[in-house]
């Protein structure tokens, strides 16, 4: 089904640490609106869709999402790479340290750890399809933040890059709730 490419969808080269910014990058790692939640919502959600070209739109998506997960654990482990007892304390990354070392492991900015209720999965294309594009959205959004907080063009090129990508999602998931309600009576109906 896939083929994969051992390199990067986009490079990251960090070359200074900043455990700091990856506490707030992380949030894209596992956070409510991060890429692994994106990845699961729309590989579950494509069962259940009835049109094999939006089924094939989220299968595309949920794969990418994939390699965005590995574009923010590339920041992430960049910016945390070898760092001392002390930058570790000062920093404040002292209590992830104590229950992940410099291991990734999916949690909010704010420390709440992944939970599977981050994505939904109804079963109904319009629904499904309207919750992927919010999910784009406030993606988009979070990323939005992160800019604002780094001044890093090792970090932030990167970060630019997902983001444009929430916003090329977003309009594919909208051509793909336009082509479903053009195919199915009932979806012409609900909507």
């Amino acid at each position: 089904m896939w083929n994969y490419e051992k390199r990067l969808q986009y490079p990251v080269n960090i070359t200074q640490t900043n455990p700091k910014m990856a506490q707030v990058i992380i949030s894209q790692f596992g956070g409510p609106d991060g890429e692994l939640s994106a990845s699961m919502r729309y590989i579950s959600q494509r069962y259940t869709m009835s049109d094999k070209r939006v089924q094939g739109v989220l299968t595309d998506i949920g794969t990418e999402e994939l390699a965005h997960m590995e574009i923010v654990s590339a920041i992430i482990y960049q910016l945390t790479k070898n760092l001392t007892p002390e930058e570790i304390k000062a920093s404040g990354f002292d209590k992830y340290y104590v229950d992940h070392t410099l291991a990734l492991w999916p949690q909010a900015a704010g420390g709440i750890p992944f939970n599977a209720c981050e994505f939904q999965s109804k079963g109904d294309s319009i629904t499904d399809l309207f919750e992927d594009m919010a999910a784009e959205q406030k993606a988009r959004t979070t990323y939005d933040n992160i800019l604002r907080l780094v001044k890093d063009p090792e970090v932030a090129d990167p970060i630019r890059f997902l983001r444009e990508r929430e916003v090329v999602h977003f309009q594919r998931f909208g051509e793909a709730n336009r082509e479903d309600c053009n195919k199915s009576e009932r979806t012409k109906y609900n909507h």
